[in-house]
């Protein structure tokens, strides 16, 4: 196995994280945003207030994108799985 080889199971691991991940993280930011304009123009400093909202859109984006979530990751190691052969040399 080259180093070439390595860098790109490496790229493409990493890809496959970032492009699965980016679903949950931007409503996390988004709710959390939304959470914080909320708390500056109430004046509420409830350090709590946001976990609520974060949590519940969590699992709503997750529950919708779960399944995609789960056929990306199923995908990429498949592609590992299938170049095995090629990897051990």
């Amino acid at each position: 196995m080259s180093v070439d080889n390595v860098l790109l199971i490496v790229r493409e691991g990493l890809f496959c994280i970032i492009k699965t991940a980016l679903p949950v993280l931007l409503v996390s930011l988004i709710v959390g945003l939304i959470v914080s304009i909320f708390q500056t123009v109430t004046s509420i400093q409830e350090q709590t207030l946001t976990f609520v909202p974060k949590v519940l859109a969590i699992f709503l984006t997750l529950m919708i994108v779960g399944g995609w979530m789960l056929e990306n990751m199923i995908d990429y190691m498949i592609e590992l799985w299938s170049g095995f052969a090629v990897y051990i040399r």
